[in-house]
């Protein structure tokens, strides 16, 4: 009999283990809260640990049409403007065996449904807000605020950094707020000042703030985020997105260049929302829990300050396909114990980094000195993680 699977979540996280699960021949029901399929979002950079098992799932070309392929990552003083530091993201794909990309969330996510979507295995349901668990020797069971139950072999939790699966099993709470405001914008590239037309990922690190841009869309588009310190606000978890006029983000950019003004202000409406995580993994046992398993930002959300949230969850789901593969016959339980075993010391090094470089990116004084001096003499190998970028889990075909 073929085993079955339930995931709970439909974002990038859900629809990896979805593609990787039905790929290994598993049924799969997806259960999705929202009505449908979301596009909210923004950009999101993908390393070669990323695209290189993109690439294993056949989705190359979808990434060739949808995606940017940036030339370099420059690093720049926000008070003056002047390159600190460049690594060449070109050739990545040189270096790693995949490429650098960058691309819009929604993008990627339709990339990721269209596959799965394609899979003989995948279910979906839609319109399904999860409540409880229960798992047993036999089975796991979830039921849905409808009154609408399903049970199954095993289950992945994937429905994000708010996950009330996650909350029921470990009884720890919202994720913590880290006191950072995250400002997203996108402009169509032709109000981009002509300057900041290039094929490069820009990084403004500035007093409590940074700022990063990249093309998005093919280069149709250019995809804009500041993070600035506000430790004096608070937002609902599920208040994940928000409206802003500029006044914010222009005052958190007043003191820098004219240049990085000069972009900032271009901009007339912002998303936000408030930046949460949780401390950085500390055992196996925070991804696996007999028949159920936790990927993405349901066991691991992390600071932007790396660009690997997407990144590490779709690591995840090839982990999974992995697991399956090598234990599954053995049951969901040594499965899932596997794949968090091989996981949770990588994810926590990537969370940990994370956390360090926002310190570095909002630096003052001597520490600002310091990083400047660093990214001066050694940037292309501090901007160019080779753990990161050549490590993660080998994709099955």
């Amino acid at each position: 009999m073929t085993a079955s699977l339930l995931i709970s979540g439909a974002g990038i996280a859900g629809l990896s283990a979805a593609l990787a699960l039905s790929r290994a021949g598993v049924r799969v029901d997806v259960l999705e809260r929202s009505p449908d399929l979301s596009t909210e979002g923004a950009g999101v950079q993908l390393g070669p640990n990323v695209t290189r098992i993109l690439r294993s799932w056949g989705l190359q070309d979808g990434l060739n049409a949808m995606a940017f392929f940036p030339q370099h990552l420059c690093a720049h003083d926000a008070r003056d403007g002047r390159i600190m530091g460049q690594a060449a993201l070109a050739s990545a794909a040189q270096r790693y065996g995949a490429p650098h990309v960058c691309i819009h969330r929604a993008d990627l996510q339709t990339l990721l449904w269209q596959a799965a979507q394609a899979q003989p295995h995948v279910h979906w349901h839609w319109g399904q807000t999860l409540q409880d668990v229960k798992q047993d020797a036999g089975l796991v069971s979830v039921c849905s605020a409808a009154g609408q139950s399903w049970q199954a072999d095993g289950l992945v939790v994937a429905d994000g950094i708010g996950s009330a699966l996650r909350r029921s099993l470990f009884g720890d709470g919202a994720a913590t707020p880290t006191g950072h405001l995250a400002l997203r914008a996108l402009l169509p590239m032709a109000d981009v000042p002509a300057v900041w037309r290039t094929g490069n990922v820009h990084v403004w690190m500035g007093e409590h703030f940074h700022v990063v841009h990249y093309p998005v869309r093919a280069g149709q588009w250019l995809n804009l985020v500041l993070v600035r310190h506000r430790p004096d606000m608070a937002m609902a978890q599920d208040q994940w997105s928000l409206h802003s006029d500029g006044a914010w983000a222009q005052q958190a950019v007043s003191h820098s260049c004219s240049a990085l003004r000069d972009l900032v202000g271009a901009v007339a409406q912002w998303r936000y929302w408030m930046l949460a995580d949780r401390a950085p993994l500390g055992s196996a046992q925070e991804m696996a829990v007999g028949r159920i398993a936790l990927m993405g930002d349901a066991a691991h959300p992390m600071r932007p300050y790396l660009a690997q949230g997407a990144g590490m969850a779709i690591e995840d789901a090839a982990a999974l396909h992995w697991a399956w593969q090598t234990q599954g016959n053995l049951g969901v339980c040594a499965a899932w114990q596997a794949m968090a075993h091989s996981r949770w010391q990588r994810v926590a090094q990537v969370q940990k980094q994370s956390r360090r470089n926002g310190r570095i990116f909002h630096s003052t004084g001597l520490l600002r000195w310091g990083r400047n001096v660093a990214l001066q003499t050694w940037g292309p190998d501090l901007m160019d993680p080779s753990w990161l970028y050549g490590g993660g889990p080998m994709p099955m075909a």
